[in-house]
């Protein structure tokens, strides 16, 4: 198949982030996710396009302060 598909921990890892944290982040929609038999996936390719977002976001942030 494909490893786009990320777990959990794997995302975690990638974003040196902690589980817990990211579970939250996945079950409030603050990232993009979905379940397969009730765990949580990722698909790499919008894990980097939200990557992407976070950083024009925090720019604009930075900028308007």
């Amino acid at each position: 198949m494909t490893d786009d598909i990320m777990t959990i921990r794997e995302v975690a890892l990638f974003l040196r982030m902690a589980e817990k944290s990211l579970y939250r982040y996945a079950l409030e929609g603050k990232i993009p996710a979905f379940k397969v038999g009730g765990a949580w996936r990722f698909r790499k390719s919008q894990i980097d396009s939200w990557i992407l977002t976070q950083e024009r976001r925090a720019s604009q942030e930075r900028g308007a302060a």
